[in-house]
């Protein structure tokens, strides 16, 4: 019996159909950092639940996303590690070819001159002995589903309300759901506006993990 090749490339097809809609990237992204409700992801994006139970249906039919329910909710979760790190490598790939990409990236970030590269083995060392202090601004949620190590949770909705948690001698280092997440630069304004020495990285747990690097759980 014989098989034409093209059956392969559209079966591989499904996963880039399921893909092309900005709003399921988003979707993806969200769901890599934990485990969440129709009605949670519809208020993050601030999309009718509708259309975003629509969405989730699409990425599920492509195996990307599963889902359970919890008494009247459904709850959506990634169907493997593989597919954040997909979102990953899909962003990388985007940034190193789309010119308007780096270009919106970069206005995003020309006001957070704190923005820095990092040695992430040092970071974790420089957390361990207590010579910074990484806070992750992610909801807690998230955090307990995985964190930088040594990482504190301190929700960027909370975070005025608990400046006595962070000393004003320390270096401070913060950190959300990657490149694209504006949390992590929102924290900077309020810290450096308090006085404190404060700086950003751009990797989220997903990038972290993409890299081999360790992860923590609560």
């Amino acid at each position: 019996m014989k098989i034409e090749n093209s059956i392969f490339f559209e079966q591989v097809a499904r996963i880039g159909k399921a893909i092309s809609s900005p709003k399921r990237l988003e979707l993806l992204n969200l769901l890599s950092q934990s485990e969440k409700t129709v009605d949670v992801l519809a208020v993050e994006l601030s999309m009718d639940i509708k259309l975003a139970s629509a969405h989730l249906k699409a990425l599920k039919e492509a195996r990307l996303v599963t889902a359970r329910r919890d008494g009247k909710f459904m709850v959506y979760r990634l169907s493997g590690q593989d597919v954040a790190t997909l979102w990953v490598t899909l962003r990388q790939v985007a940034e190193a070819h789309l010119l308007e990409l780096r270009h919106a990236l970069g206005d995003m970030t020309s006001t957070t001159a704190t923005v820095t590269p990092i040695d992430r083995m040092q970071l974790i060392a420089q957390a361990e002995k207590g010579e910074v202090i990484v806070i992750d601004v992610r909801p807690s949620a998230e955090y307990e589903a995985a964190h930088l190590p040594f990482a504190r949770s301190l929700p960027l909705d909370e975070l005025e309300a608990r400046l006595e948690e962070l000393p004003l001698d320390k270096e401070v280092v913060a950190y959300c759901r990657g490149p694209f997440c504006i949390m992590a630069n929102q924290a900077v304004a309020t810290l450096a506006a308090k006085g404190y020495q404060i700086r950003t990285i751009r990797e989220g747990i997903n990038e972290w993990r993409a890299s081999g690097m360790p992860l923590e759980y609560a």
